[in-house]
């Protein structure tokens, strides 16, 4: 324990004398100082014990001495220490007054104790109070260790509640409760799973407080709890909550920075297997994709229940901001796992996460495949976790501003496409369902759009195509060349010809021409293009190109 004025008087060498004060004497002292300013509360931090003279002060004065007590006490100073044979021979009654209406402790210091005697009284008491905390800590640094390494973290949580004699949980990335110690502490930390959730979106390390007596968010819960992120990555795996009658001490918070340390080397190594089991994922669907589901069963196992049996839905998600990137670097080859170096970050992370909790919620099994800038998710039909990829892309879209639906999606967004319901046999075709159905997404301005949909609206969005665009505008070019020249308007002229069937009267109206003028303007992009009109393919290329290079 720290020093107390209580340990000052009882020690034997000082040979202090309470005056006033008496019940006020268990009250930790930080420090003793010496001053004899008439006013020192400036160079006061609160907690000190004050030694004086009064050698500028009249503390015969009841008035000087009650503003000069009640400044010292509204200033945190615990007590007053009082020598007496200096310029007093007794401590003057009106400086007693003045200590017992502020109930200040007075103590009054013998001619023969020398203020530097004090001084190193409460030094060395408060170095052997360190002493003792960093002693404690490394004796609960090496039990938690031992009950890690022999129990895993339901043993470190209970020899962590036990060091700090209060409660403690581990909190998944989802908010769940994994574990608590003692048993009876997981109903509590499950209240918190809100303020849990609230600290994972700050970026790691980060802690809060929350609960005690008087909170007006948590005024069920008497406990003060320490809420700590884990893990070193920007967004955090999980979280630990210690729950204690008052404020940790100097040991217990030594236990608590253990136990985050050792939590956090657990949870890398956990994410160390995570990786490992990507690249296992990122295995097993390739060999579906390549039509080799037997060999994929057999590399999975039992990791997967009956997943690679039972219908599934095969889905493809991609960010709006990896599009972008994607669009000024080389092409992709689609092969899918081919880059599984961690977790998806943004919104793509945010989306795997809520298929894989929904999936372990619901006791299903789901296949999570980082695509190099996409995320491929191969889950159950009918099942949670494409219900959750569903539910969390029509809440992206509800909460995004109208213009950006219609450009295709904000700086961030997402885009999801989902295949119809297939099986081992048919994986590839499924994953071909949902990268058309992303596509669609993409060009619809959507954030998610299964396969069964895709042929509902205009066949015009899926013109939409780098492919397509270099098609449209070399079929288009030469004629736009011989506009460029000022001699006629022949690509004005095939799209009011090709929007009126064919009706020369109509069209030229459209264009406000004479219709023998259109006529000749028809003949010269026959001519120009060395095609003739009259065939129906022709014209159809020429709206669809039309159509393709439209301006938005």
């Amino acid at each position: 324990m720290p020093p107390t004025l209580a340990s000052l008087v009882h020690h034997s060498a000082l040979k202090l004398t309470v005056r006033a004060g008496e019940d006020r004497l268990d009250v930790p002292v930080r420090w003793a100082h010496v001053s004899e300013l008439a006013d020192p509360v400036p160079y006061m931090e609160g907690g000190e014990l004050l030694l004086m003279t009064a050698l500028k002060l009249d503390a015969e004065d009841p008035e000087a001495m009650r503003r000069y007590v009640k400044r010292l006490a509204d200033a945190g100073v615990v007590g007053l220490g009082f020598a007496v044979g200096v310029n007093y021979d007794h401590v003057p009654e009106a400086l007693v007054d003045a200590a017992r209406h502020e109930g200040l402790p007075l103590l009054e210091v013998p001619r023969r104790t020398p203020f530097l005697a004090i001084s190193k009284a409460v030094s060395a008491a408060i170095a052997a109070d360190q002493y003792r905390a960093v002693t404690a800590g490394f004796a609960a640094q090496r039990e938690l260790t031992r009950r890690t390494l022999t129990d895993g973290p339901e043993g470190l949580l209970a020899a962590l509640a036990a060091q700090v004699d209060g409660w403690a949980a581990l909190y998944d990335a989802s908010g769940a409760v994994v574990a608590a110690a003692p048993e009876w502490a997981g109903r509590r930390a499950a209240r918190l799973t809100a303020d849990v959730q609230r600290l994972r979106e700050r970026p790691a390390p980060a802690s809060s407080v929350v609960g005690g007596a008087g909170n007006p968010e948590h005024p069920e819960n008497a406990d003060r709890v320490e809420l700590h992120s884990l893990g070193t990555s920007r967004r955090p795996r999980s979280a630990l909550a210690v729950g204690t009658a008052a404020a940790l001490g100097t040991a217990e918070r030594y236990a608590v920075h253990s136990a985050i340390a050792l939590l956090t080397l657990t949870t890398e190594r956990s994410r160390s297997l995570h990786e490992a089991g990507l690249r296992i994922d990122a295995a097993v669907l390739r060999m579906l994709l390549a039509g080799e589901p037997d060999h994929a069963r057999t590399v999975a196992g039992d990791l997967y229940g009956g997943l690679l049996d039972a219908p599934f839905r095969m889905i493809v998600a991609e960010s709006s901001a990896a599009r972008a990137r994607a669009s000024t670097a080389a092409p992709s080859t689609g092969d899918p796992g081919g880059d599984t170096g961690g977790d998806p970050p943004g919104a793509l992370g945010a989306l795997a996460e809520a298929a894989e909790s929904a999936a372990a919620r619901s006791g299903e099994a789901v296949l999570v495949v980082p695509e190099g800038e996409r995320l491929v998710v191969l889950a159950t039909d009918g099942g949670a976790a494409v219900a959750a990829v569903v539910e969390h892309a029509s809440a992206l879209e509800a909460a995004r501003p109208v213009s950006e639906s219609r450009a295709g999606g904000d700086e961030d967004g997402l885009v999801v496409g989902l295949s119809a319901p297939s099986g081992p046999i048919a994986a590839s075709a499924a994953y071909q369902q949902a990268r058309q159905a992303l596509s669609v997404a993409r060009r619809r301005g959507r954030v998610c759009v299964e396969h069964e949909h895709v042929a509902a609206g205009s066949v015009l969005p899926l013109l939409a195509d780098d492919a397509v665009r270099a098609f449209a505008d070399g079929l288009l070019r030469a004629l736009r060349d011989h506009d460029a020249t000022g001699r006629g308007d022949l690509v004005a002229s095939v799209r009011a010809w090709l929007s009126r069937h064919g009706q020369w009267d109509a069209a030229a109206a459209d264009l406000g021409v004479h219709r023998h003028t259109l006529r000749y303007r028809m003949r010269r992009v026959e001519e120009i293009l060395g095609r003739s009109l009259d065939d129906p393919d022709v014209r159809m290329e020429l709206w669809l190109a039309l159509k393709a290079t439209a301006p938005e």
